[in-house]
Formats: structure tokens, sequence, C-alpha cells
């Protein structure tokens, strides 16, 4: 359930500012959207798996708070990130 090495690099090589930036907050939340997307795939046919959905629910909640932070530094960053990734339909 775990992203790929290659896949972690293409989200850094997108939303980084260069191929070792893994902190900064558009990358930190473009790896959690990843990791969420996948889990609720993994959640179509593992329906009763609850211990993945704490998990889940721990992601979403980081993410979250990382958006509020976002938002309150750069407002156009915060948007940009949000419709790149399609977040806020």
């Amino acid at each position: 359930m775990a992203l790929t090495k290659e896949c972690k690099a293409e989200i850094i090589k997108k939303y980084g500012k260069n191929d070792k930036d893994t902190g900064s907050t558009e990358v930190q939340i473009a790896i959690l959207t990843a990791e969420i997307n996948e889990l609720n795939t993994h959640f179509e046919t593992h329906i009763h798996d609850f211990h993945s959905k704490r998990g889940l629910m721990k992601k979403i909640g980081q993410r979250r708070s990382l958006l509020a932070y976002l938002k309150d530094q750069d407002l156009k960053r915060y948007e940009e990130l949000i419709k790149s990734l399609g977040l806020r339909r």
C-alpha cells in the first residue's frame, strides 16, 4: 500500500523546487493525496480493513492541517495546489 520510489520521485519532481525537496508543504500534501487515493482503491475490495481505515483518517487529518497551514501562509500557492490535485470539488 506504500507508494513506490518511482511514484514518489515523480511527485517530488512535479511539486518540489528540486529533486531533493521532500519537505516543502506542497510535496507533503501531494504525497499524502497519492497515499489517500491508493488507500481508497484498497478499500473498494477490502471493506472491513478497519486498521487501515484508521491510518487513512490520520493521513486525511495530516493533509487537512498542512492545507490549512499553506492557506494561511500563501493563498496563491494553496489555490494552485488544490486545483492541480483536484481537491475541493
